[in-house]
């Protein structure tokens, strides 16, 4: 459980890392969201460092929740409601994330 919530914060970071520039530079916001934004990405891989694996399966693995995360801030900030599509997506993601990072280790 650990895990999964340190890889939904390094996803949140990304994301408003991403989000804040976005609106800077698409939504004519304030050229003051570059702040938080380095902020957030700084957040981001000082989280990705903290994960307790091997970076390429960190990586692998934090896609599959980087994918759920989007959609939920697709619907949550964006107020786009996903489809089923969208969420059966986010389970074989997650599945495999949790098959990466659950899966028994030789060595």
């Amino acid at each position: 459980m650990k895990v999964l919530l340190l890889f939904v914060a390094t996803a949140l970071a990304e994301i408003v890392g991403c989000y804040l520039p976005w609106l800077w530079l698409r939504q004519n916001g304030s050229p003051w969201l570059l702040v938080p934004a380095a902020f957030a990405l700084a957040a981001f891989v000082w989280l990705l460092s903290l994960h307790p694996t091997a970076t390429g399966r960190v990586y692998a693995a934090y896609g599959g929740v980087y994918v759920a995360v989007a959609l939920l801030w697709l619907w949550r900030v964006d107020g786009v409601a996903p489809s089923r599509w969208d969420l059966l997506g986010a389970g074989l993601c997650l599945a495999g994330m949790a098959i990466i990072m659950l899966a028994p280790r030789s060595g």
